[in-house]
């Protein structure tokens, strides 16, 4: 038996991180702009200038509305991200398993995606509903194999390593509609920060057009890179010694039986749970944060959405650098204490921003401390994100891979079916309003922080020269 160390294959690994690309690429652009679509939508469907209420008020009053919709859109993904999950398991082509609902998930969305902002400018509610809808689902379809699509091609032990890559990549196609919005600015199109700028407004459709178009362009090369470059039914047989190896070496607390009938232990199972109960508290603060912060910087702060693409793209970056280094603090510390170092940071950075924003009144422009903030939370939330998925899948066989990353994105979907939904309630209560978001994230991630102190820390005992991480979290947001 071949004892020299496993080799992660950077070049494929590289290239399978464009499914990752086209993901984070769409998520980034839908987070920028589609609550904020709904909000104004909404606005007008329900207040006329009759109305007594200032804008930032008529916003508050909708955002449980938008919250529905928004939830509406993940309630199905937490339907069907695991249905697709055991289908694409079960799946056997010519182009693999994963391969054909990666193709048509993404291409359903490249077509329907750049309708959105159409239907949003010619003030057609139930059409912008319609395709947000129907997005969602092409996007699910594809979402679960396209993350599957890595473990299935990386022996365990390398998995981690490969993390690093898949999750630059995805940041990278986050990146891109991020700078656009910063010369794109959606407050600029709205003609509104906490009260409308100008009568008649700017509503110039280009602004809000060109990231939709530019998102399903590069899905589209991404998916086209993907497929001509990665053959996973060639490439499966030629690592499957490699494969095999990797089960034997996995960083779990018993053994993973590969009799598909035979239940899981009930260590391995308390360990699943704990982990998915966590993840579902942690999402439930990110997707918070992500679903309103354009609504928090425009409704409170009255400032410019494009202060928070730079917010973003800080955050971004140093999420890149928590990802950079995951491996060697993970090999250091273990992946328990280093996801849970990370929400630590993640705790630390919400209480400051909580504190400071009693401290300092919003004055119309963006606060400088945010963008510190950010860079703190980007880089905790990096190293939880690049340990949790791993931690999820490395508990299954192969067999499986499709089933455990359906109940990995299940708890995270689930989540981002609540959040929206109960801060759109709570923004409706009297002494609540978008200025206390940083207390409701604070909250949720100290749950999952006390949460996570329960999960085992599985270490390998093996030589210096292997790999000592597990499997690797695509997070998300997703």
């Amino acid at each position: 038996m071949n004892n020299q160390p496993l080799k992660l294959n950077y070049k494929r690994t590289f290239i399978i991180g464009f499914a990752f690309f086209g993901i984070l690429l769409m998520w980034q652009v839908w987070d920028s702009y589609c609550s904020s679509f709904l909000s104004e939508s909404f606005i007008k469907a329900f207040f006329d200038s009759s109305s007594t209420l200032t804008h930032k008020q008529q916003a508050e009053q909708v955002q449980w509305l938008v919250g529905i919709m928004m939830a509406i859109d993940n309630l199905a993904a937490l339907i069907m991200m695991p249905i697709f999950g055991r289908l694409s398991d079960k799946t056997n082509t010519k182009i693999g398993k994963r391969m054909p609902y990666i193709l048509i998930g993404t291409f359903v969305c490249a077509v329907v995606f750049p309708f959105i902002p159409l239907a949003f400018h010619y003030n057609n509610l139930a059409a912008l509903i319609v395709l947000m809808v129907i997005t969602v689902f092409f996007a699910m379809m594809y979402r679960n194999p396209a993350v599957a699509l890595m473990p299935d091609l990386t022996p365990k032990p390398l998995r981690s390593k490969a993390n690093g890559i898949i999750n630059i990549m995805g940041y990278v196609g986050g990146a891109v509609p991020t700078l656009l919005g910063m010369f794109l600015v959606l407050s600029d199109y709205l003609g509104t920060s906490a009260e409308p700028k100008f009568p008649g407004q700017f509503h110039q459709l280009w602004v809000i057009e060109v990231p939709f178009l530019l998102a399903s362009v590069l899905m589209v090369v991404s998916v086209v890179v993907l497929f001509l470059l990665i053959k996973e039914k060639k490439i499966k047989e030629e690592i499957k010694d490699d494969l095999i190896r990797g089960e034997q070496e996995a960083e779990i607390q018993d053994s993973v039986e590969h009799d598909d009938e035979k239940p899981m232990s009930k260590a391995n199972k308390t360990m699943l749970f704990l982990i998915l109960i966590a993840e579902f508290f942690w999402f439930m603060a990110d997707n918070g944060i992500s679903t309103f912060m354009s609504n928090y910087t425009i409704y409170h702060l009255g400032a410019s959405t494009g202060s928070n693409s730079l917010n973003t793209i800080i955050g971004g970056l140093m999420s890149v650098a928590g990802f950079a280094i995951a491996g060697f603090v993970v090999k250091k510390f273990g992946r328990k204490w280093t996801l849970t170092g990370g929400l630590g940071l993640t705790i630390l950075a919400y209480a400051v921003w909580l504190i400071l924003s009693f401290v300092i009144q919003p004055s119309g422009n963006f606060p400088f401390y945010i963008y510190i903030i950010f860079a703190f939370k980007g880089f905790g939330m990096a190293l939880v994100h690049v340990n949790s998925f791993p931690m999820v899948v490395e508990l299954c066989s192969a067999k499986k891979i499709g089933l455990f990353t359906g109940y990995y994105y299940a708890s995270s979907m689930l989540a981002q079916t609540i959040t929206p939904c109960t801060l759109g309630l709570l923004l409706l209560t009297p002494n609540f309003d978008f200025g206390l978001l940083p207390l409701y994230a604070l909250v949720c991630v100290i749950i999952s922080f006390v949460l996570f102190l329960f999960v085992k820390n599985v270490r390998l005992n093996k030589t210096k020269d292997e790999v000592k991480v597990g499997i690797e979290a695509l997070g998300g947001d997703d």
